[in-house]
């Protein structure tokens, strides 16, 4: 059996300044490691966290701006389309209204030209119906 005397206090000490002897040797050192590994980890979780969140803010804010220069873009070309468009039409109504000035230019020649060869042809009328006449039957008249 275990008998209480006074080597039982001797081993009590002996184990209480073993323990206070791993603690200062081994345990804190370990636990102090241990510490500053949380810490270095906490800190990276949280640069991650950081970083993530700064990464979504920076994707949402690209393509706010990619939405808002397409918007900008088709704006822009639906003005240059318009603009293009009333040019056209502008070129368009001047081409048709000098074509229409010359037409009617061309026509004021040819009649007044018409009107010119009808005049001469009516003073050799008598001429050419006499020559007619005469090749018809073929004798003078």
């Amino acid at each position: 059996m275990v008998s209480i005397d006074g080597s039982v206090i001797i081993q009590i000490v002996n184990f209480l300044i073993l323990i206070f002897a791993m603690n200062l040797v081994c345990y804190k050192p370990i636990r102090k490691v241990l510490l500053d590994r949380k810490s270095k980890v906490d800190g990276l979780e949280d640069s991650i966290e950081t970083l993530s969140g700064d990464a979504v803010e920076k994707d949402k804010a690209y393509a706010d701006g990619l939405r808002a220069a397409r918007v900008k873009g088709q704006k822009e070309k639906e003005a240059m389309m318009d603009a293009a468009s009333a040019e056209e039409k502008a070129l368009v109504t001047k081409i048709t209204d000098d074509a229409q000035a010359e037409l009617n230019e061309i026509k004021a020649k040819i009649a007044s030209e018409t009107d010119t060869v009808r005049a001469a042809l009516q003073k050799e009328v008598d001429t050419f119906a006499g020559a007619i006449t005469e090749k018809i039957l073929g004798r003078a008249v």
